[in-house]
């Protein structure tokens, strides 16, 4: 996986998981509060998302094949969603369950001092795997506000990671509170009602995943900076006079293909449209170095087949519509 795959940020998260998994599992066992239950679930499902993560970051390495000839880079989309899918039902919808169950049958949180211990080692270790994250992320994020870097990021492991912290953090507040407001009153509803409120912000946060892995799977054009670089790159001035239209299409994070219509001098013999075809592709890799698939046509523009409107089949040699970004 390669840096912008954000690997030391799961990392630590995962280590973070693993251990915070463990302690709340054993207050717990010593407490009975569903809080730290629901909380060590949500823990353990982390650990597995992160491992999913690493996983499908190596399965995207592998070589194109005759099969799948563009590669396997959307390996990493799947299982991000994946993560989505165990992240709602293992750690969202349990939480309801056990929350519901603790609210239906209360108990006194025995051994007070577990739990509360525990919660405190927690949020140092969730603050400083959020760091890490938020370290890494920054490294790629620019000038985007955080909301547009989730939204926008073609390597899905960062925003994962993000999310999973952010709310781990939030998690182990609620829990905190439910545990606390416990032992104040002596009524163990309130713990149900934290773990309840640990399983709403969980399935929250799984939709989010979903809908924005969602839209990786399904396919996802270069962003409006890079956009700009390829046609800056395309056009010579000289045999590539325009872009006609194109497509740009996201094989995997750090994998563009390329597909454009391009407008070349009706009196250009073959061999000089093929040279400026070859010196585009070099342009536009040296500008965008992702783009690993450049397929491009060249085509005469008519002003006639323009008239017809923006319809690419109505219209073979006319311009595109503007493309939404």
């Amino acid at each position: 996986m390669s840096a912008s795959g954000g690997t030391k940020a799961i990392v630590a998260a995962l280590l973070a998981n693993l251990a915070i998994a463990v302690a709340k599992f054993v207050a717990f066992i010593f407490s009975g509060s569903s809080s730290m239950l629901a909380e060590s679930v949500h823990s353990l499902a982390d650990s597995g998302n992160q491992g999913l993560l690493l996983l499908g970051g190596k399965k995207a390495q592998r070589e194109a094949t005759p099969q799948h000839p563009f590669g396997y880079g959307r390996e990493r989309y799947i299982y991000a969603f994946l993560v989505s899918i165990v992240l709602f039902s293992v750690g969202g919808m349990f939480a309801i369950y056990e929350g519901y169950q603790k609210i239906k049958h209360p108990h006194e949180i025995d051994h007070w001092y577990w739990p509360v211990g525990v919660l405190v080692f927690a949020i140092i270790a969730e603050t400083f795997s959020f760091r890490t994250a938020i370290n890494e992320s920054n490294v790629l994020r620019g000038k985007q506000s955080w909301k547009e870097f989730v939204r926008h990021a073609k390597a899905p492991e960062l925003p994962v990671v993000l999310l999973e912290d952010l709310g781990a953090l939030v998690g182990l507040i609620l829990a905190l509170g439910g545990v606390s407001l416990a032992l104040a009153t002596g009524d163990g509803v309130w713990d149900g009602i934290g773990t309840l409120c640990i399983g709403v912000l969980l399935i929250l946060i799984a939709l989010v995943l979903a809908a924005e892995t969602k839209s990786l799977l399904l396919g996802e054009a270069a962003g409006v900076e890079e956009v700009k670089k390829i046609e800056a790159a395309i056009v010579d001035g000289d045999t590539v006079t325009g872009i006609i239209h194109m497509r740009t299409l996201h094989l995997g994070p750090e994998e563009l293909l390329i597909a454009a219509k391009i407008a070349v001098q009706h009196d250009d013999t073959a061999t000089e449209i093929a040279a400026a075809i070859n010196a585009a592709e070099s342009r536009i890799r040296e500008a965008v170095p992702i783009a690993r698939v450049i397929y491009l046509e060249p085509d005469i523009y008519s002003e006639a087949e323009a008239a017809k409107g923006s319809d690419r089949e109505a219209a073979p040699g006319g311009p595109a519509e503007p493309a939404e970004h």
